[in-house]
């Protein structure tokens, strides 16, 4: 068994300490946010270990702005894009999986390069469509264009052709339907694939933010997102204790979502990968 050569130690050693220098630089802003917010603006900063603990920051921030409306909104938005984006991508990722029919395989291409294509490249033609369609400040006009998602139909297209076809066979000799099919038998069986997906998407869509910021002119519209700018706009005056206090308080689900969904979420695309 060969013994480690002292060179190899340290370079171990220098990758370890460059790894944590990296892991401690891209943690600073999340660690200067928590300072500022749970401590008065007097200590945003002064880093005294005698800095007095508060939430008033967030009492502040809560009734400065109409997050309660905002938080709504956000929810509404996520999770009428998740639904949508599951019907679509389930029924459009089953045909392409499981039925031959002529221009199937351009039709896959055609998909596959639109995940190529930025969604920011689109705003001028999606925003004057949507014009045209009345549907201008609107929930909505936010969801939309993102109904038909390209990568939920290839990651879900590749998880059901790992699906044995002969499932579909037993299903139809037991007198199933095709939606009846995909119901019970892929949808089941497709379950970490859609968890995945799902956070994926949740996480996209609640921290979107131009395509909200163009389509969007009131308050009853405005995502966390939009509304977050405009509250710590100057205008509305910097104080960095209250504003660190709101992008807290707006990430919080986020983060609380993954941290229970983080095992679930590693291990769906470790047993569905991307084959």
């Amino acid at each position: 068994m060969r013994r480690t050569t002292t060179a190899e130690r340290v370079g171990r050693f220098a990758v370890a300490g460059a790894a944590w220098l990296a892991g401690l630089i891209w943690a600073l802003p999340i660690l200067y946010a928590l300072w500022a917010a749970f401590h008065p603006s007097a200590y945003a900063t002064d880093f005294s270990l005698t800095a007095p603990l508060t939430l008033h920051n967030f009492a502040r921030a809560w009734v400065a702005a109409p997050f309660a409306r905002y938080f709504l909104n956000t929810a509404i938005l996520v999770t009428g894009i998740m639904l949508a984006q599951f019907v679509v991508c389930t029924l459009a990722a089953f045909a392409l999986a499981r039925w031959n029919f002529r221009g199937s395989s351009v039709l896959f291409a055609l998909i596959l390069v639109q995940l190529m294509v930025t969604p920011d490249v689109l705003i001028v033609e999606n925003y004057r469509t949507l014009h045209s369609l009345g549907l201008i400040d609107t929930l909505t006009g936010i969801g939309i264009p993102y109904v038909a998602s390209a990568f939920g139909i290839f990651l879900l297209r590749q998880a059901f052709k790992t699906i044995p076809k002969e499932l579909d066979d037993a299903a139809r000799l037991e007198g199933a339907s095709t939606l009846q099919t995909i119901l019970r038998v892929y949808l089941p069986l497709a379950r970490p694939v859609y968890v995945a997906y799902g956070l994926v998407s949740v996480s996209y869509h609640w921290n979107n933010f131009l395509w909200p910021l163009i389509v969007t002119n009131s308050v009853e519209t405005r995502p966390l997102t939009v509304g977050l700018q405009v509250f710590a706009s100057v205008d509305q005056g910097i104080d960095w204790s209250v504003i660190t206090a709101a992008a807290l308080m707006t990430s919080a689900p986020l983060m609380i979502l993954f941290l229970i969904f983080q095992r679930a979420f590693i291990q769906s695309f470790l047993r569905a990968g991307i084959r």
